[in-house]
């Protein structure tokens, strides 16, 4: 990267800041953790419930005697 574009995507983005922490006993999780944590789980959760693509092509081609 270029130190232009570093100036600049610097003068955009302050990170000169505390981090804002959310504390549990003795589990301490900056915020932004917590959110990556919480997608992580829901695409875990949506590979475990939907469908794999062409499941039900597969299926019904199987049950036609079909060979796919």
């Amino acid at each position: 990267m270029s130190p232009i574009a570093a100036s600049v995507l610097g003068a955009l983005i302050n990170l000169d800041h505390p981090a804002h922490v959310v504390k549990w006993h003795f589990i301490q999780l900056s915020v932004s953790n917590i959110v990556v944590l919480g997608l992580m789980l829901a695409v875990f959760a949506l590979a475990l419930v939907l469908p794999f693509p062409g499941a039900r092509a597969r299926a019904q081609s199987r049950r036609e005697g079909g060979s796919r």
